[in-house]
């Protein structure tokens, strides 16, 4: 946005400056920059303090909404766990009271332990690790300095971060490209691991140091990229991969997710070991020296360091690339390619990237391949659906089952979307709306998937095609302007005006003193603007603005929610859903989630990673004047749940209480547990009517956790409530179970959780 325009949002925080392997393909040791002799080998915590300071001034003279920090090296693992524990703590104490911070780490694995584990999934920091391929491919560079291969360590590490009490951490994999490795058998070995993402990397290299290039062949590294494009778009884009999506977003007019490409304007910093500023890390391959900026945390601002040429450059987009460059026909996706890859020396940086071949030939080919933009369905196959039903029926499951049915839940909820409009006859502006959105999702999917991830998206999908949605069309054309902000896609959006207001989903709400029935939604060179006639302009921003309400959030850092009160789609509970919050009942609902979340830390940490996978939003219902607790879920909500105003210990159990119906919920969207024909009812504990047997089922997976709760707790009051509740869990077992409807899975899944059950008598009270 336009007060974000000329900050910085990214930091590269070195913290220690050694490594414990020699890739012979490193930039920082044996390239051309030498700097990393003279710094200390470790950061101190006065320097780390001095530039979390730095970074959360920078935050609030620009209005920041969040910055990233990512902790480098050398091996940032080489800290060891205590003080990167200070570390972490310290910039989440500095940076939180003026900004949102996101954690990352890259490390090549070899140190990482279940201590570490624990503590950056405590921090929410995502973890990147370097792999290469497979064992093969990985020694080719990256080894220990007696010659020894790290693959074994680097699969180890990859499987304690695909441990479900560790999967919040995994934050993917890095591949350096080397021409030669089989490119479909690196593909197939990174997919092994399973990553949430996977960076496919170009060597670094300059025209002074050119990458081999087998046999003369113009444009190899094109070739490979490609290999791997065209496997990765058959199998579905089974994992976002950055350079295609950055690409495929670029040709859209969207953003790019890495400075590698495209032409967006980059707020990057680099502190080192001894608090120096400096450029982008990656223009240490070009000499020595290259990325120095002569200013140190304390005695130069980050606004300082903004204005030096060698960071504004960033900024200037076009017109900081060689006349070749601006020229070409591929500029808006290649971007000129990584700043440090344009080096020569005697003509510096204004040159194309030596890439420049490559990337012109894997753009082109890119836009001749044929590629619907829709991802393969999700199927599991029994073995993998016998392990989720497993893994779900021992009460809390884990993060990544949880993470699985989710998975399995938006592409449903994408499908349904797609095949219910496919034919449908829409008005205007929900008709330029839709093909816009669907332009997003073909070209900058990753923008899209907050749509398919929307709570309420399938809701109102339900109610428009039963025709009981007062807002009609008018909702879809919302979305798709969210979607536009969200991917930078330069557009003009008409939209719907109720009341004066604009309800962009996700994102907020804009007020306008309009009487006008329709509102422009102008993107166009980061700036997201709203207009209508004889009214002032509103910005869509992350804070709040004139004219402009942000969506709420609210929770502890690892498990940040929207707190919706803003959607009409919200009130679909059988509880009505409360009146829009006022900034402190805001606060206290923040500080609810906070309490609440710390209850479970303490009485069932194991419910934690679940919870923090399986609800995204939670949409304050309105107190019942009886005293009663309140609670619910909507089939049809994604990841959303209802809750009234309580206290923590109570907001706990309800809390978990909604998670398995969400659990469930998606689960019963990728197999049935019953009979779909049984059209029978059975008695159940918790309420006085009869209930059909997929209700009841859902009813025992709630109870399951409740019981599970209630038995942890101490007091006579707690313990006849864990009574209460298990003996509901059993009796209904034994109801549904006598009906004969349960199928295999079903049949499968009510003995998990009647193992559970026996499970707790003899682990005793």
């Amino acid at each position: 946005m336009s007060a974000q325009a000329a900050a910085i949002t990214e930091f590269v925080l070195k913290v220690h400056s050694r490594c414990d392997l020699r890739c012979d393909h490193c930039y920082i040791y044996v390239h051309r920059d030498r700097t990393w002799k003279d710094r200390p080998r470790a950061i101190s915590p006065g320097i780390a303090h001095l530039a979390a300071q730095r970074i959360a001034e920078h935050a609030r003279d620009h209005g920041l909404h969040r910055v990233r920090v990512i902790l480098h090296g050398g091996e940032p693992l080489l800290l060891g766990a205590e003080r990167l524990r200070a570390l972490l703590s310290d910039l989440r104490a500095t940076v939180r009271p003026a900004a949102e911070i996101d954690l990352v780490l890259q490390s090549n694995g070899i140190l990482l332990d279940e201590e570490l584990c624990r503590l950056f999934v405590e921090h929410g920091v995502l973890v990147g690790i370097s792999l290469d391929g497979d064992a093969a491919a990985n020694d080719r560079h990256r080894r220990f300095r007696n010659g020894a291969s790290s693959h074994a360590e680097v699969l180890r590490a990859l499987e304690l971060l695909r441990r479900p009490e560790f999967r919040p951490a995994y934050g993917g994999l890095l591949c350096t490209i080397d021409l030669a490795n089989d490119p479909i058998a690196v593909y197939e070995a990174l997919l092994e691991q399973r990553p949430p993402r996977i960076d496919l990397l170009l060597p670094h290299a300059t025209w002074d140091d050119p990458p081999p290039r087998p046999g003369g062949a113009a444009a190899p590294y094109a070739a490979w990229l490609l290999a791997v494009y065209r496997r990765w778009v058959a199998d579905g884009r089974p994992v976002p991969i950055r350079l295609f999506d950055s690409l495929r977003s670029a040709a859209a007019g969207g953003p790019s997710q890495t400075e590698a490409v495209g032409l967006d304007a980059i707020g990057l910093a680099t502190i080192e070991t001894d608090g120096a500023w400096e450029q982008a890390d990656s223009l240490k391959t070009a000499f020595h020296g290259a990325a120095a900026t002569g200013f140190h945390v304390r005695t130069h601002s980050l606004d300082e360091v903004a204005a030096h040429p060698g960071v504004a450059v960033q900024r200037q987009g076009a017109a900081a690339l060689s006349a070749t460059c601006r020229d070409c026909e591929v500029l808006a996706q290649c971007g000129g390619g990584l700043r440090a890859h344009r080096y020569r020396t005697g003509g510096g940086f204004d040159n194309p990237s030596v890439y420049c071949a490559d990337l012109k030939e894997l753009i082109l080919s890119m836009r001749r391949e044929p590629d619907t933009g829709r991802p393969a369905p999700i199927v599991a196959p029994a073995p993998a659906l016998d392990a989720l039903l497993d893994d779900l029926a021992t009460g809390a499951g884990s993060a990544e089952a949880v993470r699985t049915l989710l998975d399995a839940r938006a592409a449903v909820d994408r499908t349904l979307l797609i095949d219910t409009l496919a034919e449908a006859d829409l008005p205007e502006p929900a008709a330029r709306a839709w093909a816009l959105l669907r332009r997003i999702d073909a070209t900058a999917p990753e923008a899209a998937v907050p749509v398919w991830r929307h709570p309420w998206l399938r809701v109102w999908t339900m109610r428009y095609l039963d025709g009981v949605d007062k807002s009609g069309p008018d909702y879809l054309a919302r979305l798709a302007g969210a979607a536009a902000v969200r991917a930078g896609v330069e557009a003009e959006l008409p939209l719907p005006v109720r009341d004066g207001r604009i309800h962009l989903p996700g994102l907020g709400i804009a007020t306008l003193a309009t009487t006008a029935a329709l509102a422009t939604l102008t993107v166009e060179a980061g700036r997201c603007t709203l207009r209508a006639p004889g009214a002032d302009p509103v910005e869509v921003r992350d804070g709040a603005g004139p004219g402009w309400r942000p969506v709420l959030r609210a929770g502890p850092e690892q498990w940040p929610v929207l707190l919706d009160d803003l959607d009409e789609q919200r009130d679909c509970h059988e509880w009505p859903a409360a009146d829009r919050l006022t900034p402190a009942a805001a606060l206290a609902w923040d500080a609810r989630l906070r309490d609440a979340w710390a209850v479970l830390g303490r009485e069932a940490p194991e419910y934690r990673p679940a919870l923090r996978w399986g609800v995204h939003t939670v949409a304050p219902l309105a107190v019942n004047p009886g005293g009663a607790r309140r609670s619910a879920t909507h089939r049809d909500a994604f990841a959303a749940i209802g809750v009234a105003a309580t206290d923590a210990p109570a907001t706990a159990i309800l809390l978990v209480h909604e998670l398995q119906h969400v659990k469930l919920g998606a689960l019963l969207d990728l197999c049935d547990l019953a009979d779909p024909a049984y059209l029978g009812t059975v008695p159940v504990g918790w309420r006085p009517d009869p209930r059909p047997v997929e209700a009841a089922l859902q009813g025992i997976y709630a109870h399951l956790a409740v019981a599970d709760l209630w038995r942890r707790r101490p007091g006579a009051p707690a313990r006849a409530s864990f009574e209460d509740s298990r003996r509901w869990v059993l009796e209904a077992i034994d109801a549904v179970t006598g009906t004969r409807a349960l199928n295999g899975e079903g049949q499968r899944f009510v003995a998990g959780v009647l193992a559970t059950v026996d499970g707790w008598a003899a682990a005793g009270p």
